[in-house]
């Protein structure tokens, strides 16, 4: 329901639990409550009931991910790029600098250029580039 949010909150350093990146598929509302209590985590939702049952939560109207980062910042969240990457977009692992002559996949620009970021977790290898640029304008188009 909120997967576009979930790696917007990532790219602004939020760690951001999405319970479909686990399951590939809907977990249930007993299982997603039980996640957010034992993690002590808020529980972001556009389900009226499942907000009133949580224990922490925040029940979201809007439908577009930059709806929701609105309603999210009027209650409190910093909704913000952080200067570097924090958190992969892809699957919520903390990410790193990538270290002087660690490899560098053939999709990424030249380290010696731009800085890079690996995620721990997946992999992956980011940088501030235009897709940044791009969720940083609509982020600051609100």
């Amino acid at each position: 329901m909120l997967g576009k949010l979930a790696t917007y909150l990532r790219m602004c350093g939020y760690d951001a639990a999405y319970a479909m990146d686990e399951t590939g598929g809907d977990p249930g509302d007993d299982r997603l409550l039980a996640r957010a209590r034992d993690e002590n985590r808020v529980l972001l939702t556009r389900d009226v009931s499942l907000a009133e049952t949580a224990d922490r939560s925040v029940l979201l109207a809007g439908r577009t991910p930059l709806d929701q980062l609105h309603e999210l910042e009027s209650v409190g969240f910093h909704v913000e790029l952080d200067e570097r990457p924090a958190r992969c977009g892809s699957c919520n692992g903390e990410v790193e600098l990538l270290p002087d002559g660690d490899p560098v996949p053939e999709y990424a620009p030249d380290p010696t250029e731009t800085d890079l970021w690996r995620c721990r977790d997946c992999g992956q290898v980011f940088w501030r580039g235009s897709h940044w640029r791009d969720v940083e304008s609509r982020l600051n188009d609100r």
